[in-house]
This record gives C-alpha cells, structure tokens and sequence, in this order.
C-alpha cells in the first residue's frame, strides 16, 4: 500500500469529517474518567464511590447494548451517534455544574453517568457500523488504521490534559471542557451524509433482536471469536489489569509498572503505523496470532518480572492487539451485511464488557488462594491456549480479506501470511 493510498480516506469529504469527529469524541472519552473520578472524590472521599458511579454508567451501557445496536441498524446511524453526543455534553455539563458551584451529591453523580452508559450503548454500534458507509470497500484498511491511530494518541493525550484542568482549575471544569467536547463532535457531523437506506424497516423491535441474534449464531468465525475473547478479556482484565500492579509493586515497583502500562500503547502506535502499508490475506489468522504475544509478557510477570523485557514485551503485545484489531474490523465490515452490521457489533461488545468485571472479581480471590505467580502462569497459559484453540476453527483460519481476493496486484507489497 502506498503513502498516498494509506491516507487517500481522508480525501474523502464524509469520512474526514466523521475522522475529526472522532477524533473530538474520543478526546471526550479519554478525559472522562480522570475528570470523573476526581470529580467523585470532591464530592466524597472514597474509593466505593467510585466504584458505585463507574459503575452505573457500565451496567446500563451493557444491559442496552444489543437493543442499541438494534436502534443504530433502523435509524440513521449519523443521528444516532449525534443525539448520543448531544445527551453526553448535557449530562456531564450538569455534572460540571453541581461540582462547581458544590451542590454535586453522590446520588447526582451517580444518576448522570447512567444517563451516559445508556446514550453510549447506540452509539458505540454505530459508530462502528458508519465506516463501511463512508469510504469505498478498497479504503476499509486505512480508514480502520487512521481511527485507531487516533485512538491511540489520544489515549495517552487526553488523561493529561484532564489531569492538567484537574489541577489548575478542579475537576468541575475539567467536565466542562469535556462536555463541550461532545457539543462540538455532533457539530462535526452535520456535514455527513450517509446514503439513503433501500427500504426502511418493517419488522419490531423484537424481530429485529431476533435477526441480530439469528446472524451471530449461524456466523460461525463471529461467535467464535466474540467467545473466545469473553475468556481472553477476562484474563486480561483479571490477571494483568488487577493482579499485575501488586506483583509489580514488589518487584519492579509503581513507577516501573507506569513505564510498562505506556509501553502497551507505544506499540499500538507503532503497529498502526505499519498497517497502513502492510495487509494480510488472513486478517483473523494474523489477528489471533498477534493476541497470541499477549501470553509473553503475562508469563514474565507471574515467573521473574524484570522492567525491560517485560517492557518490551507489552510493546509487542500491544502491536498485537493493534493487528487483531484491524483485522476484525476487516472481518465484520467486509463480511457483515451493512443492514446487520451495528447488531453484530453489539453482540461483540457485549461479550467484552461483560467478561471484564467477571475477570476482576474472580482474579483478586484466586490471587489470595492460589498465589499470585500460580494464577500469573496459569493464565498466561490458558490465554494462549485459547488464542490457538480459536485458531483450530477454519471459518476464523481461513477467513480472507475481500481486498486481496479481489486485486491480488496489492497482496505484492505484504508480507506472507502468518
């Protein structure tokens, strides 16, 4: 792929709005939990207030999920990520509100972020659901790679600016710049126009479920990956998002382990960068494969943590995950029909989210059982394991990229499939 061609989505009017979009989006979402969390413990001092207000905007984001992936399939996807937008800058101006001029009480706090988790179940669909609608089938790649690029600076980038507001102004106007944020990535929008649907729908709600579910179960690559990635996300959230801070407090210490979590999205960057030019046939098989770095680093920790392998280790990792990302983005936009493709995204975030606090209850008991090296190897174990057991599936194995099936003179510049 070449230079012109990795960034030619750009080029495109509705895509490079939808881009900045995003990219003002996705500065709101990095700044929010900072911003949220000292906001909390403004209000009351304790970390079980965190945890009920992260909380309520989580619980109600997954129970809605798949009939926001529903509402983003019937309506027009652009208005659902803008009314979405537009209930996020409200709540969390409220929000700004009440901490600034002290009136803010937890129930409030509380209240708000399940506004919000309840607007983000449509919108997160949609959004991924809009891409296809955008660029042509031959920019899928770099239009996937470019968002996730930005995703990735502005991981790193909007927890400081928060940070910083939090500091020099408090976590009041901290919220107020991020719900100005919201505001203005609806406004960027406005110019999008997605093409008209050929019918509109008939059927209910209920029907429209039904299909969702009808599809996932009879995409084989789909709910074998989405299963797959329950447990692998709950390994992830359990053994290194939870245990991994204890073990590395004793071993390569607090500012080692910041030094590690960095390194994580160092390599994501560094991957997106080498996607823009390289493409693989077998997008899952690459994807699976890249997961599969992941059990390295989690081996290191749970045998002998030292900071410069296991640094470099999660720097691969995350390139690993960056190419597992590309790939499955690939996979449902290539594959998906575009009527389906917001509820099969649902279905897929669901399983993610879910797994996620399963995977931090259950590792805090098994560590003090176990031991937190047993737990550490065995779940660098068992990720691997079912990385590979996924893999065992011809429909994820095999599953090719359309691109290359299409205009193989482009497969010239990628390496061999993995």
């Amino acid at each position: 792929m070449t230079r012109r061609a990795s960034f030619a989505p750009l080029a495109e009017r509705q895509f490079r709005y939808f881009f900045l979009s995003r990219a003002v989006n996705l500065t709101g979402s990095m700044m929010a939990p900072v911003a949220l969390a000292f906001a909390v413990l403004a209000v009351e001092d304790s970390a079980s207030a965190l945890g009920q207000v992260l909380a309520a905007r989580n619980v109600p984001m997954v129970v809605f999920l798949l009939i926001g992936g529903v509402i983003a399939d019937r309506v027009d996807r652009r208005l659902v990520i803008q009314v979405s937008n537009v209930v996020s800058a409200l709540s969390q101006a409220c929000a700004a509100y009440l901490v600034i001029t002290g009136q803010a009480e937890l129930w409030h706090l509380v209240a708000i972020e399940a506004v919000n988790g309840t607007s983000s179940a449509a919108a997160f669909p949609a959004m991924q659901g809009m891409i296809p609608q955008l660029v042509p089938r031959t920019m899928l790649q770099p239009a996937n790679v470019l968002l996730s690029m930005a995703r990735g600076g502005l991981a790193i980038l909007g927890p400081t600016v928060a940070a910083v507001l939090v500091v020099l102004v408090g976590p009041g106007w901290a919220l107020a710049v991020d719900a100005t944020t919201w505001l203005v990535a609806a406004a960027l929008l406005l110019p999008v126009r997605l093409p008209r649907r050929t019918t509109a729908p008939t059927a209910g709600v209920v029907h429209d479920l039904r299909e969702g579910w009808t599809l996932f179960r009879s995409t084989t690559w789909l709910w074998v990956v989405v299963l797959g990635f329950g447990v692998l996300n709950a390994i992830h959230a359990g053994a290194w998002n939870t245990l991994g801070p204890a073990v590395a407090k004793e071993t390569i210490g607090i500012r080692g382990w910041g030094y590690v979590v960095s390194a994580e999205s160092v390599g994501l960057l560094l991957a997106t960068a080498v996607l823009l030019r390289v493409s693989f046939r077998f997008p899952l098989r690459a994807g699976m494969l890249g997961c599969l770095v992941f059990s390295a680093p989690l081996l290191m920790l749970g045998l002998d943590p030292h900071l410069l392998p296991l640094t470099l280790g999660i720097a691969a990792a995350g390139a690993g995950f960056e190419v597992f990302g590309l790939g499955w983005n690939l996979a449902m936009q290539e594959n998906v029909p575009e009527e389906l493709l917001s509820r099969a995204y649902s279905y897929d975030a669901l399983g993610s989210f879910v797994a996620i606090p399963v995977g931090q209850l259950l590792y805090g008991s098994l560590g003090d059982w176990l031991g937190l090296q047993t737990v550490l190897v065995g779940s660098a174990v068992a990720y691997a394991a079912v990385c590979l057991l996924t893999l065992t599936s011809s429909s994820v194995r095999n599953l090719e990229h359309r691109l290359a099936e299409r205009e193989p003179a482009l497969s010239t510049t990628s390496p061999p499939s993995p």
